[in-house]
């Protein structure tokens, strides 16, 4: 380390001020602890900068909590939009006085080979900026959507033809004149697609094995039955051996509260669903003839989703309304479309990529990694060396720990074990149990 650089301390420093962040951060701080947060652009940014203009949070304003704070809006059952959710984090880090540094960062970090238990320092956390910061607890914070995945064959796409990722997508109005092809039937995809037919663009979505469930059934909202009902683990699941589980989230904002949002939702808009890209040649895609599969493979999940519910509320002995007909994924609309998309004939201009994030785990050293550059880690939280946790990572295929909800938890858990150390470490006799 260079005689001149600049080096500070903190017991605990977290890298990324997300809600995963924001909630380590805000659970120590009910334990008497204080970490230094430090984000790279703003609090909240991915939420307030990174997503396009009308997206609404998936899982619901009940959702909007952290550490000692419940949503405390008027609109329960309502979807606030994203950069609604990173005001109110950012209110929240104002209230408790979270110690966050924006615009700070990260180049590296280093976790030292040679630190002991006993050691104050186990990791030096280089800035892009310069400068070190040296602490014995590391949160990475960044989450396992940091990385925007476009596939291989959009390099074979015609150059005249606009491309773009769903991290980049903002508006309607922001693409080219003429039709739109969105390649992903997940969350982003089916909200990006229902905006364009909305605003009037001739849009086609290329459809892959996703999960549909009812927004709405027998008298309240599907949030509060997953809860009620715990139903989280059948939600929450995105994989399995053998694809016995389909994958991806289920749309559950939508801004017309009335309606679900599905495949078969948006052939009745009029949106033109084509099979799932395999190939690419200029102008010219090369299709999977899947799209009645797809469908309704999709519409069995939700018909499934349904049964559920119906089967928990006899099982319990719950009172509640009888929805009949109980809803569905529409298929009326839904037809084969064959395996060749022609974008000129079809006046396509732009296609925009909603094939999901990966993660980005780049500043860290190696020997913390796998082989696939994926944070060797257990249950999601803990990582490959003492005093360095993570926040946000999914644990196996189990998506629930990366929820918005979900920082109220594993911001806890981190904070109890933190807290735990700092108290052995000291020789205090303060009980090592939190309320």
């Amino acid at each position: 380390m260079a005689a001149d650089e600049y080096v500070e301390y903190a017991e605990s420093v977290v890298i990324g001020a997300g809600q995963q962040g924001c909630g380590v951060a805000g659970a120590l701080r009910e334990l008497g602890h204080e970490a230094l947060v430090l984000e790279r652009g703003e609090i909240g940014q991915a939420w307030a900068h990174e997503r396009w203009d009308s997206l609404l949070v998936g899982s619901g304003n009940r959702s909007v909590r952290f550490p000692g704070r419940e949503y405390d809006g008027d609109d329960p059952d309502g979807f606030m939009s994203g950069p609604e959710l990173a005001r109110r984090l950012r209110r929240y880090v104002e209230d408790r006085e979270l110690r966050v540094r924006e615009h700070t960062p990260v180049r590296e970090v280093e976790c030292l080979p040679d630190a002991s238990d006993h050691d104050e320092v186990r990791f030096r956390t280089r800035l892009s900026a310069g400068g070190v910061v040296e602490s014995r607890n590391l949160v990475v914070a960044v989450g396992g959507y940091a990385a925007p995945r476009t596939p291989a064959l959009a390099a074979d796409v015609a150059p005249s033809v606009h491309q773009l990722h769903s991290r980049y997508y903002r508006n309607p109005a922001a693409l080219p004149d003429g039709a739109v092809l969105v390649v992903g039937a997940g969350i982003s995809g089916q909200q990006i697609a229902h905006e364009l037919a909305g605003a009037g663009r001739r849009t086609f979505l290329s459809v892959g094995r996703h999960r549909a469930w009812p927004r709405h059934y027998r008298g309240r909202g599907l949030l509060e039955w997953l809860s009620a009902l715990s139903l989280y683990d059948d939600f929450g699941t995105v994989g399995g051996d053998g694809g016995l589980v389909l994958p991806g989230l289920p749309v559950t904002a939508v801004r017309d509260k009335r309606e679900d949002l599905n495949v078969g939702t948006l052939a009745a808009q009029g949106v033109t669903l084509v099979g799932s890209v395999r190939a690419a040649d200029g102008r010219t895609l090369h299709l999977k003839d899947n799209v009645v599969a797809v469908a309704e493979e999709s519409a069995r999940s939700f018909r499934h989703a349904v049964d559920m519910i119906d089967d928990r509320i006899r099982r319990r002995g719950f009172v509640a309304p009888e929805e009949e007909p109980a809803p569905r994924v529409p298929m009326e609309h839904v037809a084969g479309f064959g395996e060749r998309l022609d974008l000129a004939q079809h006046g396509i201009t732009s296609i925009v990529w909603c094939t999901g994030f990966g993660p980005d785990y780049r500043i860290l050293p190696r020997h913390v990694l796998d082989a696939n550059g994926a944070p060797v880690q257990e249950r999601g939280l803990l990582g490959a060396l003492p005093g360095l946790y993570y926040a946000g990572l999914p644990d196996g295929n189990y998506v629930v720990p990366v929820g918005i909800a979900a920082n109220v938890e594993n911001g806890r858990f981190l904070a109890r074990l933190i807290h735990v150390d700092h108290v052995m470490r000291s020789g205090s006799s303060t009980s090592l149990v939190t309320a």
